[in-house]
This record gives structure tokens, sequence and C-alpha cells, in this order.
């Protein structure tokens, strides 16, 4: 295998396009590191399971729909045990850390990190740094055994307490080496990962042996690459009570209108998902679908003729959807402690435009219901399947801190639980993709319409017009796109990028496709925003922005 190694990420490839996405190893930048047999080959619990170690070239494509001539594609390190361990129990002393908000979880995730490395590789020495980053550096820290962590997965919320910010660099890292630190457990969104990594860089640049493993969270599941997060099934449980509600309370008056608020700044899968399980929504919208109140085809009209037709109805709305509208009103650009833009409360806006549009028709009075259940769900125990799934993320960090491994996150990767860099969560957001079947699905389950704006689709027919008069002309509308890095190639009509949403750049915009075998960049997708077409470009988007 060739190797291409620089400071954040190490790409191997092999033949017939594979390529492999690897995670760093303390052996990277400490040499002759000396190894321990695994522990575990001396726990009853395990000693009967056959090939329980996981063999060293495993590994685990991000993609499984290929071509039958295509590449094998990007794949990442297969998590799990290993022979061979980098520590002695007594010489571990771990620390865990939860960031940002709450999520369904929470505790499972610090029970289970705690647990496995007492009871599957014997380390008793495991801290809990309380309140966030800032914690490390400013809080007294928190002894975790396995009988203080026992009954903590009942409970909602996280033991350690969570901040968001406080992250300083030397500050935390001058403490993990005051402390004589050598496992840190980082619990957080994409924000607190990015910290981890910082954390990770600076303490590989003082050379010193300690791993920085990260749990990925995010209740609105919106971290790239894994196939979800934990807590989003708690999250689209609880949704289903607040939605179930709503729709008492519409079907109950005389047009009734429930309109519910969840989770979702970047991403609208938790409404998405609550949608399709309810089967009970009439409008379903999202940040990653654009949509416009007023005149022809709009979100008014629709809901006025989904009242005369069924007498009630029920409106989902993610945080993050229309805040292109909602800015209209407000034109503050505020940001919380982690970065995060502040939202204007979509709900309470949408709600007030539904009231003002019916005030005006006298012969058509409604009633409407908004019912907020945000910090409901985000403060609930974990479910079944979330216990299982954050018990299993809990271990694969385990195991891979323990074999060497460092600046990796553990998530599952089409059912398999993988080992997956800082650097590939970090870059962009999950979104939605709105040409997907999934949404398709919603929109067959609503039957609502697209609310493309008049002008959208004013544009949209110019540039077909366009199309049609250079296809008569017999010239080659769109160029080919080519593997060769840095080729440049031309796409038209309005364009919407579904790692930013940033949307309305005008036609002709030139891109940039480089080519994944010749950079460090991934491919990321671009769409029409009529859904007609598809184009890639890098993550740095040089020229859409």
């Amino acid at each position: 295998m060739e190797e291409r190694n620089n400071y954040n990420v190490k790409i191997e490839t092999g033949d017939h396009g594979y390529v492999l996405e690897d995670i760093p190893h303390l052996t990277d930048y400490i040499p002759n590191l000396k190894t321990y047999p695994n522990p575990m080959r001396f726990n009853p619990a395990y000693s009967v399971v056959k090939q329980y170690f996981i063999d060293f070239d495993d590994t685990v494509p991000e993609k499984v729909v290929v071509q039958k001539n295509g590449p094998r594609g990007v794949h990442f390190r297969r998590a799990g045990p290993r022979q061979s361990v980098y520590f002695r129990s007594d010489q571990v002393r771990a620390c865990v850390v939860t960031c940002g908000g709450l999520c369904p979880g929470l505790n499972t995730v610090i029970r289970e990190i705690v647990c496995a490395l007492h009871h599957m590789y014997g380390v008793t020495r495991v801290l809990g740094i309380d309140g966030g980053y800032r914690g490390f550096y400013s809080k007294n820290t928190i002894t975790l055994t396995p009988k203080f962590v026992n009954d903590i997965h009942k409970r909602g919320g996280t033991v350690l307490g969570s901040s968001r910010g406080g992250h300083d660099k030397s500050k935390i890292v001058d403490s993990i080496q005051d402390r004589g630190i050598n496992q840190v457990y980082i619990i957080g969104g994409d924000g607190t990962q990015k910290g981890a990594a910082v954390i990770y860089e600076e303490i590989r640049r003082r050379g010193i042996k300690a791993v920085v493993a990260g749990i990925p969270k995010t209740i609105d599941n919106d971290i790239s690459v894994i196939d979800r997060s934990f807590g989003f099934d708690t999250a689209v449980e609880e949704a289903q009570r607040a939605i179930n509600a709503a729709h008492v309370e519409a079907e109950s008056a005389e047009n009734g209108i429930g309109v519910v608020k969840l989770m979702g700044r970047y991403s609208g899968f938790i409404a998405m998902y609550a949608t399709l399980a309810s089967r009970d929504v009439d409008l379903c919208l999202i940040p990653e679908s654009p949509f416009y109140l007023d005149g022809e085809g709009g979100l008014l009209q629709f809901v006025e003729k989904r009242l005369k037709e069924n007498g009630h109805m029920v409106i989902v709305v993610a945080e993050g959807a229309g805040q292109e509208l909602v800015a209209q009103s407000n034109s503050a650009t505020a940001k919380d402690a982690s970065g995060n833009k502040l939202l204007k409360d979509v709900g309470l806006w949408l709600s007030d435009s539904i009231k003002t549009h019916f005030a005006k028709k006298k012969d058509f009075p409604i009633t409407l219901k908004y019912i907020d259940p945000t910090y409901m769900i985000r403060a609930v125990p974990s479910n079944a399947s979330d216990n299982i799934y954050c018990t299993l993320l809990a271990q694969s960090c385990v195991h891979g801190a323990m074999a060497g491994f460092t600046g990796f996150i553990s998530g599952l990767v089409h059912g398999r639980h993988t080992y997956i860099p800082f650097s590939r969560i970090v870059d962009h957001h999950n979104k939605v993709v709105i040409t997907d079947r999934m949404w398709a699905r919603v929109l067959s389950s609503t039957n609502q319409p697209s609310f493309l704006g008049p002008k959208e689709v004013l544009e949209f027919q110019k540039v077909e017009e366009q199309r049609a008069m250079e296809l008569m002309e017999g010239e080659n509308y769109q160029s080919n796109i080519t593997s060769t890095s840095g080729t440049r190639f031309e796409c038209t009509g309005l364009l919407r990028c579904l790692s930013c949403g940033f949307n309305g750049f005008t036609a002709p915009c030139t891109v940039v496709f480089q080519c994944f075998n010749q950079s460090n960049y991934s491919l990321i997708p671009l769409v029409n925003a009529f859904g007609t077409a598809s184009l890639l470009c890098i993550q740095e988007y040089p020229s859409c922005h």
C-alpha cells in the first residue's frame, strides 16, 4: 500500500480505488512504545468469544452502494479490541468530559466508559471533568467509579455538568499534563469535536503520551459520515408525544391548527422522521427546504386549502427552518458561546403569521395551539435503543484508546462501528437531501407542495429556455467533469449547497471539482434548488460564496 500522511490526515490507497482514511496513533509521534497483552484475553466473559479481537486490516466502507466497475472508495478503520494495548491497566489515568447542550444518553455514555475501563481493562482511576471544557482549569474533578455511575443511565442530563465555550487550549493541555491524564474522552457535538482536534494537536506537539478520543453527540443528527448520533431515536420518540398532543388539540377545534417546533438548527432530521412516524402531520418544514408565505402556491394558501378540506391540520417546523424569512424582521446576528448563530423562534413567528393572515378573513376563524417541547425532549433519559447504542459507542471508544489510537471519534457507519478522524466530521453538517427518497416519502405522507417562490420559478424558466436555445444551436450546455484535480466546469440555475445551506447565487456559477485521490478534500454534493441537477464542489466553495 502507498501511504500519504500530513499532520492531520493519514491516507492509504490500495488496488481498485481503495482509500483508507486512517486515524492517528501514538506511535506516529512517539516511536518504540511498549505494548502489552490485552487484559480481555483473561476475562472469563470474553474468553469464550471466537475471534473477538479485530484484525489490523479490517476496514468499513463509507459507501455500500457502488457500481460493478467502480472504485472501492473510502474506508474507515473498524472499531473494536486489539490483541495488544499500549497502556498497562495500572498506568491509565482517564478523564471524561461532556460539552455543549443536553442530549438523551449522555449519562449512559459516561457510565459505559467507566464500566468498560474498569471491567474490561482493569482501570481504576477515572476522573470526571465538571462543567465542560472550562472544568479542566476552573473546577474540581469528580472521581468516577462503577458504583458512582451504577444507575445514572436512568436519569436525563449529565452528572458531570456541561457548558458551551470555555475552550482554552493551553490551559486544558496544561491541566491534562499536570494531572498525569493519559486518556481523554470527550463527548460533544461538532463544535466540541473541533475543540478536541485542537487539544489532540497540542498534545501531539508537546509529545505527550495521551490519547484524545471523542464520542459525537448531537440530538439533531447533523454530524456527517455516521449513520446517526446517540439520543436521536429518543428525540424522535419523544417528539411523537408533542405531535400527538397537537393533533388532539387541532382535531378538537373548528379549523384547529397545531404547530410543533422541533430541534434542528441546520438539519431537519428530527422533524422529518417524526413526521414519517406520526402520519398525522400535514406540513413539515425543515432548514434544507425553502418556503415562502404569501401569494400563489405559498404556505398560507396551502394552510387555508388544507383547513377547508380536513377542518384541522398539524404543522411540524424545525427550529432552523425559514430563518431567512424570520431574519427580515430581525437583523441581529448574535452567537452563543459555541459559535452557533442564535436563531429567532420560527415557531412563534410562523404562528403569528398564520394568525395575522386569518384575522383578515372574518368568515374563517381558526384556533391555533403552539407547542415547543425542545427542552423536555433534551432532558429525558435515553430509550432502550439509544441505551444499547451508547454502550457500544463507549466500549468502542475505550477499545481504540487502549490500542493507542488517538484523534478520532467512534461512530456507526452502515451498521459497523468505526474509528473516524476528527477532520472528517468537523468540516460540514449532515443535512437532509431534499432530492433523496426519504424526503420524497415525507412529501408523499403530508401531500405538501414544494413552496418554490414565484421569483425562483421565473428565473428557473429563463434558465430552461436558455438551455433549450443552446441545445437547438448544437452547443454543449454542460462541460464534462473529469477526475483531474482543479478542473473547472460550468453549472447553471439556482443552486443550493447541501453542506453549507448557501443558496441563491445566479447562473452560470463556476465551481471547482477536485478528485479525492489527488487531494485531502471530501466531495460535497451540490444540487439544483429545483432538484434537476447534481454537481460537486470542494469544501471551501471558493467560487460559490
